[in-house]
């Protein structure tokens, strides 16, 4: 666990500028007609234009600049020439290197006439972060964000995916500690002043279990309930904490 110095904290921030712009042109090109790989070669082109490398492509073999999630795909799906169609929800996944630091984001985008039910999953998942980061403060623990991130999105009615979770980060894209969506109070990792998470709420419309493609990657829902996934890095301080990637 590193916590990040005022120089650091400088470079994670700029770092989390290139991944906010490269996510807005991501919602920029998705629409009914696209495909995921169109939108990727996008992604991959606003992050090199900053200066900065998308951290995802070679890492650990995967082959692209994003990730990038359809309904029951909870994440780590490989974008190719499949087209999005209305009614989808798509979840990407973006993490860039400039300068040496790391910053790292997802949102899960509706695409022309989505089901309220996928709507409201969408809203439930983001409320479920900012509901967790609440307790990310200086002097308490990993598990006051997690089991906050499990109590809301329960309570709602949606499954908490187990098998991913989010994670330090900093001049790697994943540092200690993991920080999961589900857990208990006042245990984990102590939270410092400096320490930079990736905090990604990650629920479903059924069930909390995931089952993974032939491809090794893309991690999908076990009963197919579509799921969407909210992220940001954040510093932890003393007070509320800082998101970078907004």
């Amino acid at each position: 666990m590193i916590v990040k110095y005022d120089t650091e904290r400088n470079g994670m921030r700029a770092a989390s500028r290139v991944v906010k712009a490269a996510l807005d042109e991501a919602q920029n090109m998705i629409r009914p007609g696209v495909t995921t790989l169109e939108i990727d070669a996008v992604i991959e082109k606003t992050i090199r234009a900053m200066g900065a490398i998308p951290s995802s492509k070679g890492f650990c073999g995967y082959p692209n600049a994003s990730c990038i999630s359809v309904n029951d795909v909870v994440v780590h799906g490989i974008p190719s020439l499949q087209v999005i169609k209305s009614g989808d929800i798509v979840s990407v996944d973006i993490t860039a290197l400039l300068n040496g630091y790391q910053g790292d984001a997802a949102r899960t985008f509706a695409v022309g006439d989505v089901a309220q039910a996928d709507l409201d999953l969408i809203d439930a998942a983001e409320a479920a972060f900012f509901i967790g980061i609440e307790n990310a403060k200086a002097g308490g623990r990993i598990g006051d964000v997690s089991s906050a991130i499990q109590l809301y999105s329960e309570l709602h009615g949606y499954g908490v995916v187990r098998a991913l979770t989010g994670h330090g980060i900093g001049h790697k894209m994943h540092e200690a500690p993991e920080v999961p969506n589900f857990g208990k109070k006042g245990t984990g990792a102590p939270l410092k002043a400096g320490l930079c998470l990736a905090v990604e709420p990650m629920i479903t419309r059924g069930t909390w279990q995931v089952k993974i493609d032939r491809d090794g990657w893309t991690a999908r829902t076990k009963d197919g309930s579509n799921a969407a996934h909210y992220e940001n890095t954040v510093i932890v301080t003393d007070g509320a904490p800082e998101i970078l990637t907004l």
